[in-house]
């Protein structure tokens, strides 16, 4: 089921975040992560985050800013059982079009938003951790 983030969810959330950050993001120093962590947290209130709950436990969210995605973060454990589609495909049903940031050494993320008919617009780079990155869209047919 895909509802709501709730306050009382945000530690979960958070926790998804750095674990899953840590693990697809091993080119980027953990302290990093570490030190935007409460950060995050205080962050989720202001964005229009979904989550995925099955069995009472939060398995993964997607943050959103307008139509811009701030993440999708699936728990460790059951990555690549098709939640993260799952958390697309509603984010996908409210808007039009939707863009987001990915690393480019970040190969498994980009595939999966091209395979989800995101295209690469343009090439940048993370000022915050001096990685090059990609701005890709999705636009609703």
């Amino acid at each position: 089921m895909i509802r709501k983030l709730l306050n009382g969810d945000i530690d979960r959330v958070a926790d998804i975040w750095l674990k899953t950050n840590l693990k697809a993001h091993y080119f980027i120093s953990n302290q990093y992560w570490k030190s935007n962590y409460e950060l995050v947290k205080e962050m989720m209130s202001q964005y229009e985050v979904y989550v995925f709950e099955a069995d009472k436990m939060i398995q993964g969210f997607v943050g959103l800013n307008d139509e811009y995605i701030e993440g999708i973060f699936v728990s460790d454990e059951i990555q690549s059982c098709g939640i993260g589609k799952f958390l697309l495909d509603y984010v996908k049903d409210k808007k039009v079009s939707l863009r987001l940031n990915v690393y480019q050494k970040n190969a498994r993320a980009i595939s999966f938003y091209q395979r989800e008919a995101f295209i690469i617009q343009c090439e940048g780079l993370d000022e915050a951790t001096g990685e090059k990155e990609y701005t890709m869209l999705w636009k609703r047919k």
